[in-house]
């Protein structure tokens, strides 16, 4: 049995207080930064980490620390961005053909499985690539595939609502079809849509740490993959270099999941739509 306290997970609890952590550091890095994060000091390059730099310098002598305040600003409007441009266009698109059905469902379907058909990933390094590397570039490529998710579960939920005893009843009595949508299937899917877009954070953050690690990210401020993709050429002379990004990206992901879990253990206690 999980330990709880006030009614969570204490599991939860660690992670929420990692994430709430890493949220305030990213969103006041310009105040509690050490150091300009693009400053430069070549003579102290690949720095182990020390009093003046707590987790080191990078190869032009930059604070890791500071490249890592300014790199989670970065990785969370990405995942924040990209999962609320999804999380609109996929509920739109999956509740009109959910409930239209027809010949409305079977063309966005087929559009869905055209899509599914090319890795995620795979497709948005493509896309950056073309577009070339920047903040804007690499929210447009996930958000083209993030919309997917979204639309196939917002689908399956509408096609399940709409049979229930409920809308039918609705159905009978003369209400509309808006008054439908409004009042009896989008409440419904608040549940299963927090939970998604929980994980799709998470998924996201990922995405964009490793296009950042292969050079597609944004060039003007410092990423955590960035970072990362830097350390990997020092691991035996500078292992802070590749350690500490990593940890942040794991900690970050591993949060997020957590919380994610939490939601839908809360939402859906007995399993019904896992």
């Amino acid at each position: 049995m999980k330990a709880r306290f006030c009614g969570f997970d204490l599991f939860f609890l660690g992670a929420a207080a990692i994430l709430a952590l890493l949220l305030l550091s990213a969103i006041f890095a310009p105040l509690i930064s050490p150091y300009d994060p693009e400053a430069l000091n070549l003579k102290e390059g690949l720095a182990a980490p020390g009093a003046a730099h707590w987790l080191g310098q990078d190869k032009l002598g930059r604070d890791v620390l500071s490249g890592l305040l300014y790199g989670g600003r970065v990785s969370l409007l990405v995942g924040f961005a990209v999962v609320g441009v999804s999380l609109l266009a996929g509920t739109a698109i999956g509740f009109v053909s959910g409930y239209m059905g027809g010949w409305v469902d079977e063309a966005v379907m087929r559009v869905v499985d055209v899509m599914l058909a090319f890795p995620g990933i795979l497709l948005a390094i493509a896309l950056a690539g073309v577009m070339g590397p920047s903040l804007g570039n690499v929210i447009f490529a996930l958000s083209l595939m993030g919309w997917v998710g979204f639309a196939r579960l917002v689908r399956g939920e509408v096609l399940s609502i709409k049979e229930r005893e409920y809308v039918k009843a609705a159905v009978i009595t003369g209400a509309g079809p808006f008054r439908i949508a409004v009042r009896h299937i989008l409440p419904n899917l608040v549940g299963p849509l927090s939970v998604k877009a929980t994980f799709a954070v998470a998924g996201t953050i990922l995405s964009e740490s490793s296009l950042s690690f292969l050079g597609l990210g944004p060039q003007d401020t410092p990423t955590w993959g960035g970072i990362l993709s830097q350390g990997v050429d020092y691991l035996l002379f500078a292992p802070h270099l590749a350690l500490f990004p990593g940890v942040a990206i794991m900690l970050t992901v591993l949060g997020i999941n957590v919380m994610g879990d939490e939601i839908r253990e809360r939402i859906d206690p007995l399993g019904e739509h896992s």
